[in-house]
């Protein structure tokens, strides 16, 4: 009984995050309007905040707050899912939702983005989670402290060019009215900063009620807590970036979509890092140091597939989901 309670609770949580995607996304596209905002900032800076900021404090807490070591291992292992789940997960996702919209006929099968900005996105991304995983084997305070700075100033960096960037292709598709102001042509700054605050709300109840049910059936199933910590609550943490993506991708808003996971792997892969290497003493066991492994994997040949060509294939990009199916086979046997 109490696994189907918490299945219906699951199904909820999943009703919830959809709605409150809708509010965000809607909202989030009308401040870029407003600010006059290329999609790169939209997507990959302002979305993408938005929906991990929730979720960045939890290293914040566990790590500086924590009175236990256990806590600073929960910490530091949401700050190593994250990137994990986007890049091994969340786009070979992407590129599987593009091809069963295309097989409904919603749209075609191809990609359409400005691979240049991928090509930014993960070569920032693969330079800090490669200096973070260098510094796994440096067990020096200083070096981490300097390591640390870097990544902060990285990303500071990152948002900079993403906000000087301007649409040279011109804005995808068209911009549908305010939820909260209908019949507004251009609704105000509050009404739209209102309903994005109400969608990211929504979007934190919604993974919140998602941990919720996830925890409660994988105890009554005997999951591992590993496999809890390392899999399934970063699945929930990443739910409104993939839902953001996923109804952009439903939209044609393939720059929008693609750009919210990229820019939220630059995020987790610099800030959240920083509060790791500045707040605890940055060694991992091998089971997490894997996951660093597979994410700089997995994002270089993101990356290769998008300088090799400047195309992403679907079929070729789901390949990298084989890592993350891998990696649970081999924690699942732990």
């Amino acid at each position: 009984m109490t696994v189907l309670l918490y299945s219906l609770l699951f199904l909820v949580s999943v009703a919830v995050t959809l709605g409150a995607c809708t509010l965000f996304t809607n909202a989030i596209e009308w401040v870029g309007k407003r600010f006059n905002l290329s999609e790169g900032a939209v997507g990959g800076v302002l979305a993408a905040i938005g929906t991990t900021l929730p979720e960045t404090s939890i290293p914040i807490i566990a790590i500086f707050f924590g009175a236990s070591q256990a806590e600073v291992e929960v910490g530091l292992g949401a700050i190593l899912g994250a990137p994990f789940m986007l890049s091994t997960l969340v786009i070979p996702i992407l590129a599987i939702l593009l091809v069963v919209y295309a097989g409904l006929r919603k749209r075609t099968a191809v990609f359409h983005l400005n691979y240049r900005d991928v090509k930014g996105d993960l070569s920032f991304f693969v330079v800090a989670y490669s200096v973070a995983l260098a510094c796994v084997f440096i067990p020096s305070r200083l070096v981490h402290a300097i390591a640390a700075v870097g990544l902060m100033g990285l990303y500071l960096y990152y948002v900079k060019v993403k906000f000087s960037q301007t649409d040279e292709e011109g804005s995808e598709g068209g911009l549908d009215p305010l939820f909260f102001a209908k019949k507004s042509a251009i609704p105000s700054f509050g009404i739209i900063g209102l309903q994005a605050v109400i969608g990211l709300a929504g979007l934190a109840l919604g993974a919140h009620l998602f941990v919720l049910a996830a925890e409660t059936i994988a105890g009554a199933l005997s999951i591992s807590p590993l496999i809890l910590a390392l899999l399934i609550a970063p699945l929930a943490t990443e739910l409104p970036e993939m839902s953001n993506s996923f109804l952009w991708l439903y939209r044609k808003k393939d720059r929008l979509a693609v750009g919210n996971v990229t820019g939220a792997m630059v995020f987790q892969g610099t800030i959240p890092v920083a509060i790791g290497l500045l707040g605890t003493e940055w060694v991992l066991a091998p089971t997490p140091l894997i996951t660093m492994v597979l994410a700089v994997t997995a994002s270089t040949f993101l990356l290769a597939q998008a300088a090799w060509g400047g195309l992403w294939r679907p079929w070729l990009l789901g390949c990298s989901a084989f890592l993350y199916i891998g990696y649970a086979v081999y924690l699942y046997g732990w």
